[in-house]
């Protein structure tokens, strides 16, 4: 296991490692490969904009989902960004879903929420100075062009706007807590002075990415103390729930606000040196990251699109001893058949990732899948780009998909332990979108 310096987020991610060599694919004679073919339906580009019928199978595989969940291999490529991007832009204009949900801070989300719903503040200054850190592979051109879009989106349709929000914890900014006791100086002005005893020492006065680096220099009794006076933060504001009908819309939001306020403090509070500390504190991440979605989309009625990487919204985790229980699989328990998961492959290509130190953000670049992998198969299938509904694939398909083999994964950092992961796609997924390249995303610089 690599070292625990790095803050939970990262934990997550890292455990990764450097292609094997495998020979170029040639033709195959693997048997389950025309099944796959007859099956898959190619997809036209990854690139949004132009025709989106051959989006048409997506939709089908969505269905009425209140929740669809959209993986990546890796987090630094431009497909993947580019292909959610489009599946999006088509699932709001032909299926009636409004939010887009990233796997980023809850604060960062709502500052571009505050922007793509009314123009205020600068998108790209906010992804500059919110996306640090563990977020470091978040503010990318691509990422812009998809929030950019959503604005103009809500130029057009001011009275049904699309909305964007971040579901993790892992940075809480200051706009969050000046919202909170704004709140309380309204409806409670004597008891300001007790909330900033109780946020005292949390509230960022640094860059978002060294409060990360930071906050874990705390002894551990510090940080739990911390979380301790969050808790009881929260618990003092739903004391001042408002009766009746009036306020509870902006209660609920400020409440929500004062629980991410919480899951931030309460994740820094566990002991890192002790490995089954860190899995329960993975465990906790996926858990209180499908909280938030579901509690957006109680709270808006919306359906949402969200993009996460293929480790958080699959069923099944990667590596069970990091984390033991995925964001998909919670959201499954949460929403039943409402929530459908999309795992997204590749063959080859290239995507940004850091060094396993993480002190320096790389391009790298790895060749054709290993041998006896799922992607080894996946790239003999004649389409360079297409989509499987895995649920309604044939008994032959089926079969083959229940079983697990190596599957690439990437995260934040890259070389680390291993990036190969044996994974039963059918049962880690209900659909999968494979394209057989990508190439690195573009960073802003």
């Amino acid at each position: 296991m690599p070292s625990l310096r790095p803050w939970p987020l990262v934990l997550a991610l890292i455990l990764l490692a450097p292609t094997p060599a495998a020979a170029a694919p040639g033709p195959s004679r693997d048997p389950v490969v025309p099944v796959l073919e007859r099956a898959a339906s190619p997809l036209r580009t990854a690139e949004p904009g132009g025709d989106p019928s051959d989006l048409r199978p997506v939709g089908r595989a969505v269905g009425d989902a209140a929740v669809v969940g959209m993986g990546e291999a890796t987090h630094g490529s431009h497909e993947f960004l580019t292909l959610k991007d489009r599946v999006f832009r088509y699932l709001v204009e032909r299926r009636g879903f409004r939010t887009f949900a990233l796997e980023t801070s809850w604060s960062a989300g709502v500052r571009l929420d505050d922007y793509v719903v009314h123009g205020r503040g600068d998108p790209e200054r906010i992804m500059r100075e919110d996306f640090q850190y563990t977020y470091a592979l978040n503010p990318t051109a691509e990422n812009l062009a998809l929030v950019e879009w959503m604005r103009q989106y809500n130029r057009r349709h001011p009275r049904d706007p699309v909305r964007f929000m971040g579901d993790d914890w892992g940075y809480t900014g200051p706009e969050l807590y000046d919202r909170v006791t704004a709140y309380v100086g309204r409806v409670r002005p004597d008891l300001v002075a007790r909330f900033e005893e109780l946020y005292r020492g949390l509230r960022p006065a640094v860059p978002s990415g060294e409060y990360q680096k930071t906050y874990l220099t705390r002894p551990l009794a510090e940080r739990q103390e911390m979380a301790s006076r969050t808790g009881r933060a929260r618990e003092l504001l739903e004391s001042l729930s408002p009766r009746g009908g009036a306020g509870r819309e902006e209660f609920a939001e400020v409440l929500r606000h004062a629980t991410v306020i919480d899951q931030t403090a309460t994740g820094y509070g566990f002991d890192f040196e002790d490995p089954q500390q860190v899995a329960e504190a993975m465990r906790w991440r996926d858990e209180v990251m499908a909280d938030n979605v579901v509690w957006w989309h109680e709270h808006t009625g919306h359906r949402i699109l969200l993009a996460a990487h293929n480790n958080h919204v699959g069923y099944d985790p990667e590596d069970p001893q990091v984390l033991p229980r995925t964001q998909g699989a919670v959201l499954r328990d949460r929403l039943g058949s409402g929530y459908v998961s999309v795992g997204l492959t590749f063959g080859r290509g290239s995507f940004k990732a850091t060094d396993p130190e993480e002190t320096r953000m790389l391009t790298h670049t790895v060749g054709p899948p290993q041998p006896g992998s799922n992607e080894h198969t996946l790239v003999r299938v004649r389409h360079d780009r297409w989509v499987l509904d895995l649920r309604t694939a044939p008994e032959a398909a089926r079969a083959w998909l229940a079983e697990a083999r190596p599957t690439r994964s990437v995260g934040t950092a890259y070389p680390g332990e291993r990036n190969w992961f044996d994974t039963a796609l059918g049962r880690c997924f209900d659909v999968l979108i494979h394209q057989d390249r990508v190439r690195e995303a573009e960073l802003l610089s």
